[in-house]
């Protein structure tokens, strides 16, 4: 039997979840996620997670700040004055806007509080100091890509065949019969 190993493409579904039960990202009514090993596209600790599952393997695992979004850092908290934002924008809290380096690179930042003179944004990641926990299931190993670029399409788009080639709930009506080549 196939195990997770790098350089492997392998398919999961997932449910995370808070310290509080809050459910914070799934695959439910999505096609699986799928991950190229060893490529860096995961945080740390859910990878270290994946290594050695066999397929059809479940797990639950709770990962610790340091391995998932790192600790919470009050220094990447910021105010600038309201002169500072374009006139024809309307901050409100909770948005995540994008904020220009001066070298050009692109940032999320959340809003955190607007006033009538300044605004206060947060460059930490939302889930940052959280610890995270996960319940996920291997649903496909395969030594080559499965999935078009946006998954197997059985969201929206539909372009998959059938619901049961995808882990759908139910058929997805399409013409096409190529699935998402998850299955082993």
């Amino acid at each position: 039997m196939k195990k997770v190993k790098n350089g492997m493409f392998v398919c999961v579904e997932y449910t995370g979840t808070l310290q509080n039960g809050e459910v914070f990202d799934t695959s439910q009514g999505c096609p699986p996620l799928e991950i190229e090993m060893g490529a860096g596209q995961l945080i740390q600790g859910f990878e270290a997670q994946l290594m050695d599952m066999s397929l059809n393997e479940k797990k639950t695992f709770t990962i610790a700040p340091e391995d998932a979004y790192g600790q919470r850092h009050e220094d990447a908290v910021h105010s600038i004055s309201r002169q500072e934002v374009p006139p024809e924008m309307d901050p409100q809290e909770g948005e995540i806007i994008s904020l220009s380096t001066p070298d050009g690179h692109q940032i999320p930042a959340q809003i955190i509080k607007v006033e009538d003179e300044s605004i206060t944004f947060d460059l930490n990641h939302p889930l940052a100091g959280e610890a995270l926990t996960f319940e996920i299931e291997v649903v496909g190993i395969s030594d080559t890509p499965t999935q078009e670029h946006d998954g197997c399409g059985c969201g929206d788009d539909c372009s998959c065949g059938s619901g049961d080639d995808c882990g759908c709930e139910d058929d997805c009506g399409c013409d096409s019969d190529r699935g998402c080549g998850c299955g082993e």
